[in-house]
């Protein structure tokens, strides 16, 4: 039976992330098995395929103290400006990285390709094992190690368990977890689209009756785009004409970028706030998607999860291995993470259901709010925290 001192359930962004982060951090000194269903270099990847995500400013520092980001940069685009803005009405606030002396507020990056560097970074390192394409079967924990059953009958053990395999963690049932769940009655549509200004690192979210839409910039002058509607409008809007979808996209966001011109491959996922009130056990830890998987408004899932990632990183070697997995270990993540993952669950679900209607008296005081904000610098930080993560 082979031993590791950390196993990893999922490969994907937060598996893969925190086995790197845990192998520059111990020097390769730490053996690490990553657990993942799926071939990484595969395009049906679900956690690496055709989306772009929004990496914060403080989680890029991050990517460079384990020396991640050098191979992620020439493929990065950052964002030097954000804008925010209710449809429709005044209120509106800007964010722009020449004001707060930085080179980018962030970057967006696709996931096929960190997924692609990631796999060649994996695959140099003969300390960290790969079990692919092979999922968690079952799990026993003894005193002193955790044991995992794969789904080829195959057992190995270690000291440590962590769960990154998704909203839908298979691990942290068998654990016993109890997953909540909030149904924000959105979908959200992700699509690539191109438009007849350059985008000049702008982002944009603009917030509509239905929900937000962001749009991202990307390489080769393409934005990213996230539309949350409801179900019968993400519907109609995934198999409208190119033409259709273009028109509802222009009386949506305006005009600001000029005139949409193309769209790429459509696709959608419903929008359910997911997370577990338990986050550690006995040799058992939740990160990424799995601890909690947020609504997209103000890009704070992964950013969120980097964070995570970073001092559970932290906390598992800032010992000897002899003390890896232990509760008091895990006790030291949790207390040190709670506030920050309980205040951003409490930020996207309050922005989610204050910018997602049109209640006169909301949109009144939302639309003062955001002016607010722009014109008063002390009410404006707290959001710009986040937003750098």
């Amino acid at each position: 039976m082979k031993s590791f001192d950390v196993i990893i359930a999922g490969g994907a962004m937060a598996g893969s992330t925190l086995a790197l982060a845990l192998n520059a951090l111990s020097q390769r000194a730490l053996s690490i098995a990553i657990i993942e269903p799926f071939q990484t270099n595969h395009h049906a990847h679900p956690g690496f395929d055709s989306r772009s995500i929004a990496l914060a400013h403080g989680t890029v520092e991050l990517l460079k103290s384990w020396g991640l980001w050098q191979s992620l940069s020439p493929f990065a685009t950052p964002i030097t400006q954000i804008h925010v803005s209710d449809r429709s009405h005044a209120g509106m606030v800007n964010f722009d990285s020449t004001h707060l002396g930085l080179d980018a507020l962030g970057y967006v990056v696709e996931l096929s390709k960190v997924g692609q560097q990631y796999a060649e970074k994996i695959n140099a390192c003969d300390n960290i094992t790969y079990f692919c394409p092979l999922s968690v079967e079952h799990v026993e924990r003894s005193p002193e190690h955790v044991s995992v059953t794969l789904s080829d009958q195959q057992r190995i053990t270690g000291k440590l368990l962590v769960a990154a395999d998704g909203a839908l963690s298979t691990s942290s049932a068998q654990m016993g977890f109890v997953r909540q769940e909030h149904d924000f009655e959105q979908v959200a549509l992700i699509a690539n689209v191109v438009s007849a200004q350059q985008h000049q690192g702008r982002a944009f979210e603009r917030f509509t009756a239905s929900g937000p839409l962001a749009l991202l910039p990307m390489s080769d002058d393409r934005l990213s785009l996230v539309w949350c509607l409801s179900a019968e409008q993400a519907e109609q809007m995934l198999y409208a004409s190119d033409s259709e979808f273009l028109a509802q996209l222009q009386t949506m966001f305006g005009w600001r970028l000029g005139r949409f011109l193309q769209v790429g491959q459509r696709s959608t996922y419903p929008l359910i706030l997911r997370y577990h009130s338990q986050t550690i056990a006995h040799r058992f830890v939740t990160i990424g998607n799995a601890a909690q998987t947020l609504h997209p408004i103000a890009g704070q899932g992964f950013n969120l999860g980097i964070r995570d990632i970073a001092t559970l990183a932290q906390v598992l070697t800032e010992e000897d291995t002899q003390s890896m997995g232990e509760y008091r270990q895990l006790a030291t993540f949790r207390q040190r993470r709670e506030a920050d993952r309980q205040a951003t669950i409490q930020l996207t679900s309050t922005l989610v259901h204050l910018f997602s209607n049109d209640w006169l008296t909301l949109r009144v005081g939302r639309n003062l709010g955001l002016m607010a904000m722009e014109n008063i610098p002390l009410l404006k930080a707290p959001l710009l925290n986040h937003t750098l993560g």
